[in-house]
């Protein structure tokens, strides 16, 4: 991002605009779902995210910027109006296509590519390291990875297995990295996302992603939007709620249902702003 564009993303709300967060909430202990905790997560192999069919390439086409530090909006390119691009795979795709998750502390390799830092409001010991099966939009059973906060981390791996068992597709699910922060804007970013360390409202407070307990679901299926801004800046073709496509949350449907269950609110429901992409712990 710009650094016009950094200042602009702290002023406003950050990608997902949330506010300010209150005491982590306490775990559900209850789980339908097999969880296996394991002291070594498996290798990463790669955190290049994932690649375009021909005729697009993600991050390739950075925007010019508005006054506010974002990206142009843009009419949304037509091989990206009805999303479903294939998922390369970070780690290994779980055995026989069977929801498998992982529970461990952040290993020193992944938070040294992650946006933590000493100055953010949860400590890294706070933090854990998931890994869950997910079904991408190529109908592949792929494995991502997510950092949340401890106390959340059981109740997560529940809501993306029954996102699992009911096959609700997912493009991404990949550990935000430093750099990405301040890239110029491209607009065509799609990870599913939890723990990303920055403020809101270029203030003291801390966005709700900075504690480990948001989570962004399908960005461009499902964009930001507060007066003429949208976030992805190329997603206005997912504003017409009444085409329903894969990877797209509702009002009322499975997805919001999920998360509800674990005492997760959705950004969607917000009038100004209307985060769609956005669940929260927290309510912000």
């Amino acid at each position: 991002m710009h650094l016009l564009r950094v200042v602009a993303f702290a002023a406003l709300f950050g990608l997902a605009g949330c506010s300010t967060p209150g005491q982590p909430a306490p775990a559900p202990t209850s789980t339908n779902i097999p969880v296996t905790t394991t002291t070594t997560p498996p290798p990463v192999t790669t955190t290049t995210p994932a690649p375009a069919p021909a005729g697009w390439q993600i991050g390739a086409h950075p925007l010019p910027l508005r006054k506010d530090g974002f990206g142009e909006i843009e009419p949304t390119p037509a091989v990206l109006r009805n999303r479903s691009l294939s998922t390369a795979d970070i780690l290994p795709p779980p055995a026989n296509g069977q929801y498998a998750a992982t529970i461990n502390a952040v290993p020193q390799s992944v938070l040294a590519r992650s946006t933590w830092q000493a100055a953010c409001p949860v400590r890294s010991t706070d933090l854990r390291y998931l890994t869950m099966s997910f079904w991408g939009f190529d109908g592949k059973a792929h494995t991502g990875e997510m950092l949340v906060n401890a106390t959340v981390a059981q109740a997560v791996t529940k809501v993306f297995g029954e996102l699992f068992a009911a096959r609700f597709p997912i493009e991404e699910m990949r550990v935000t990295r430093t750099e990405e922060l301040s890239a110029p804007p491209t607009g065509d970013g799609n990870n599913t996302s939890a723990f990303v360390c920055r403020p809101v409202r270029g203030q003291t407070n801390w966005s709700a992603h900075a504690y480990g307990l948001a989570i962004d679901v399908n960005p461009f299926c499902n964009p930001y939007t507060k007066g003429d801004l949208v976030l992805p800046e190329l997603a206005s073709a997912y504003l017409d709620r009444s085409w329903k496509r894969p990877g797209m949350v509702l009002a009322g449907d499975a997805t919001v249902r999920d998360f509800a269950a674990i005492g997760w609110s959705w950004g969607g429901a917000w009038q100004s702003p209307t985060d769609r992409m956005h669940f929260t712990a927290t309510g912000g």
